[in-house]
């Protein structure tokens, strides 16, 4: 455990003098602000540079504030990822090739301890991002458009998380397999093309983590359907252990790889 904490430090340390801790709570923040400000002002931004008769109004549909919430949620499945993918796919790879590593393996550390201290950082800097940004849109949501359910709310917040969480165990279990590029396609492919086959083709199956933030969605909008949910969400969980124990084992078989 102490040897956790001394990793936990160096992570966040690291993640500071690189501007993580900032720019990743800032991009989350940003699309949280502008999808409700985007979708409320549209009309007259169109009317403005559209060069339409002065007589002739663009009119949109009246939105429900889980809509908009949704399509920031919308962003974030894109934007966010990449983030995760790109951000971080370096996590463990990028050590083990420029032979920091080597320095880590040699001390009385568990590896256990290693990967469990990066994907404590990641869950921080990614979900703690997110969350504040979901709050972020909530609340000019709640101005512009009105108020959302506050336990659906927390319902909604804590599905997604399980996902991003789901994501980051992804990321550093490919990390920990692979070089950082092929961890990089690897990690894409798995979050973003495999969640846009299951949009295409879902209808056939119920169960999958790739439908969390679906069901994030109607836990929102209070239509929930109960066991599809409970049961994607039991299969999310145990992948994300098997993953991350997955990374363990690997970033100890991957040791001889490390540059000296």
């Amino acid at each position: 455990m102490n040897s956790f904490f001394i990793l936990f430090r160096k992570e966040w340390r690291e993640n500071v003098r690189n501007f993580k801790i900032l720019w990743i709570p800032l991009v989350f923040i940003l699309f949280g602000i502008s999808e409700p400000l985007t979708y409320y002002y549209l009309p007259q931004i169109l009317n403005a540079v559209g060069n339409m008769p002065s007589d002739m109004a663009f009119q949109l549909p009246e939105y429900k504030p889980e809509q908009i919430i949704m399509s920031t949620i919308g962003q974030y499945q894109l934007i966010g990822l990449l983030i995760v993918a790109f951000g971080f796919a370096g996590i463990i790879a990028r050590e083990r090739k420029n032979g920091t590593a080597i320095m880590l393996y040699v001390r009385p550390i568990s590896y256990f301890g290693y990967v469990f201290s990066k994907a404590a950082i990641m869950s921080i800097l990614i979900i703690g991002s997110a969350c504040i940004g979901l709050l972020v849109n909530v609340y000019y949501t709640y101005i512009l458009y009105g108020a959302v359910d506050g336990v659906a709310f927390i319902g909604f917040l804590g599905t997604y998380s399980i996902w991003l969480l789901f994501a980051i165990s992804v990321v550093i279990c490919a990390s920990a397999a692979f070089s950082t590029g092929v961890a990089s396609v690897i990690s894409l492919i798995v979050l973003i093309v495999v969640q846009l086959v299951d949009s295409l083709l879902g209808t056939y199956w119920t169960i999958s983590p790739w439908k969390l933030p679906m069901y994030a969605g109607q836990i929102l909008s209070g239509n929930l359907d109960k066991t599809p949910f409970f049961w994607s969400l039991s299969v999310t969980l145990v992948l994300v252990v098997l993953l991350l124990m997955g990374a363990v084992y690997l970033a100890k078989r991957n040791v001889a790889k490390a540059k000296i």
